[in-house]
């Protein structure tokens, strides 16, 4: 309801300015603390018209013509700045919109297809700690856009022909593989120990170099190891996204860029334009005049091709098939993800957008799959839900334990997400799960705990609900100022949800989501509801409360949160 609201005002301001013969189209619109929006118009237009802002502000103001039932009230000149507040008809339509819409509700707005790719780590073990950021930001991103009405397809793009892969396959040669472990986990034994052996003995890395120049000149039997190991790793990765509410739909697989003849195409298009150059036997790129002195490697001495190069035959093939292409990547990536993109360009190819984000840590230290040092993302998750279980049991005693280990599982895999997407993908964060449990702050426990609350709220409505449900309520009637800022905060989802798809900031709605449960709450404490005595004052109430209900579901599912009717 806010983007309509904005496109009106909008309108509004352009044909009072068209009317005083000024020309502009940036309104300067702006959040503020003394109206639902301000405009700083006046400001850019004062030495057009020679006038100063406040005078030029004023002007507007006063040839401002409003239709009726618009969505825009009181409008004021306050010094140089335009402060408009919305309408009683806003707050109505807000209310009625949520009822019509449901959880449609705040999107479709946008169109087009988008290929995004997330997560994508190294099939050599389980996901740790550090990768648990990257599916998180993808996931609510992947969200985020579906919500806003594209069609959005995910992707894991897997690594299987790279040097990792190749220690794997070699490494079940040598070791025995544990079918009682989960894959991923038995697969990071074995890589563990292949690393330590390769460390030992250095004459056994050239088995490692011949499994790599087999597989890319397709060698049967070199690629079917490669496939065994990696499917292992993947499936086991598959079951720890699931467990977090991640899912992908589709999961290409690097050599088949090689096998269908795409990086040889894309070396070729690179060689046209005249940017390559021989390096001791290898191929690189150069990128001076984009601002990179390093070049990039894009074929090996021994005529292998790299990550690299494979990646950029996979981003010429996304970008053909959808209108946008977006990446999620550890800001280990910023360097080649750069190249990547000036490479693109170079040759007239869609570039992907790409997110990158910083580290999350956990106070223990850093990690590293190749040594064994790392904490799994199982291992994480577990733990998580064995500390919400002991919250929830402490709160609710008298529960069914499937109740109390459903509850604890929803509140658990939420404490991550929440706190982890809470952050702006650029600063690093350190995962601290007392904090992220703390149903008292205001976190992902807090969110689910306010959906909750409103169930119970209707739970005890009973009949009289339905009755509402069938009925048409007066939203007039809701005019305590807690009902006001619930349902304006309630009608700014779409804004948050437009803001967080153009800008590709997850951590917005995460900041909205919490806002929101706030201002369910503080609406709860202060008003009567089921006890207001006016039936239809406590039918308008009731049916506020469940339009909250509804937009704390889509702020929930947005976040990949879970929606518990009970904690």
């Amino acid at each position: 309801m806010f983007l309509e609201f904005k496109k009106q005002v909008n309108s509004a301001l352009k044909k009072a300015v068209g009317s005083l013969n000024f020309e502009i189209d940036d309104f300067e619109l702006e959040a503020s603390q003394h109206a639902d929006i301000a405009s700083k118009v006046a400001f850019r237009l004062a030495s057009q018209a020679k006038k100063s802002p406040k005078d030029i502000a004023q002007q507007i103001v006063e040839a401002i013509e409003l239709p009726e039932d618009s969505l825009l009230g009181e409008i004021k000149a306050v010094g140089p700045y335009i402060n408009i507040t919305s309408s009683r008809s806003y707050i109505d339509k807000t209310v009625t919109g949520i009822r019509e819409e449901g959880n449609a509700f705040g999107g479709g707005f946008c169109e087009g297809k988008i290929l995004l790719e997330h997560t994508s780590a190294n099939p050599n073990g389980p996901l740790h700690v550090g990768h648990i950021r990257n599916s998180i930001i993808g996931d609510t991103l992947v969200r985020i856009l579906k919500h806003a009405g594209y069609d959005v397809e995910t992707q894991y793009y897997v690594n299987d022909m790279g040097r990792q892969i190749a220690i794997v396959s070699w490494a079940f040669t040598q070791f025995e593989f544990d079918v009682s472990k989960k894959p991923d986990h038995a697969i990071a034994d074995i890589y563990i120990k292949a690393n330590a052996l390769l460390n030992d003995d250095p004459e056994k890395i050239a088995e490692i170099d011949k499994r790599m120049q087999l597989v890319e000149s397709g060698d049967e039997e070199t690629i079917e190891s490669f496939d065994v190991a990696v499917s292992h790793a993947v499936s086991g990765i598959k079951e720890t996204l699931m467990r977090m509410n991640v899912k992908h739909d589709s999961f290409p697989h690097e050599s088949s860029f090689i096998r269908s003849g795409a990086v040889s195409r894309v070396v070729e298009e690179i060689k046209a334009i005249g940017r390559t150059a021989d390096d001791k036997g290898a191929l690189v790129v150069d990128l001076g005049d984009y601002g990179f002195e390093k070049t990039l490697v894009i074929q090996r001495s021994d005529g292998t091709s790299l990550y690299t190069t494979r990646d950029l035959a996979y981003h010429e093939w996304k970008g053909e098939r959808a209108d946008r292409i977006i990446d999620v990547l550890g800001a280990d990536h910023k360097l080649i993800s750069g190249q990547l993109k000036a490479t693109l360009n170079s040759i007239g190819k869609k570039e992907p957008e790409i997110v990158i984000f910083e580290f999350v840590s956990l106070p223990e230290g850093s990690m590293s799959t190749r040594r064994g040092k790392f904490i799994s993302a199982d291992d994480l998750l577990e733990q998580i839900e064995e500390q919400a279980y002991m919250e929830v049991d402490k709160r609710r005693p008298e529960m069914a334990e499937g109740f109390k280990r459903e509850v604890a599982r929803t509140v658990g895999i939420g404490a991550v997400r929440y706190d982890i997407v809470k952050v702006s993908p650029e600063k690093s964060t350190v995962f601290n799960w007392k904090e992220a449990l703390d149903f008292e702050k205001q976190g992902g426990p807090f969110i689910q705990y306010s959906y909750a609350r409103a169930c119970n709220i209707l739970r005890k409505a009973g009949e009289e609900l339905s009755w509402i449900s069938a009925q048409d309520i007066d939203p007039s009637l809701l005019v305590e100022d807690t009902e006001i800022d619930l349902i304006k905060k309630m009608a700014s989802f779409d804004s948050v949800i437009d803001i967080s798809a153009r800008e590709l900031k997850p951590h917005a709605i995460a900041i909205y989501a919490r806002e929101l449960a706030e201002s369910f709450n503080q609406f709860y404490r202060f008003v009567p509801v089921i006890s207001a005595e006016e039936e239809d004052i406590r039918a308008s109430r009731l049916a506020l409360v469940e339009c909250a209900r509804t937009v704390l579901a889509s702020a929930l599912n947005t976040l990949g949160l879970g929606a518990p009717e009970s904690m």
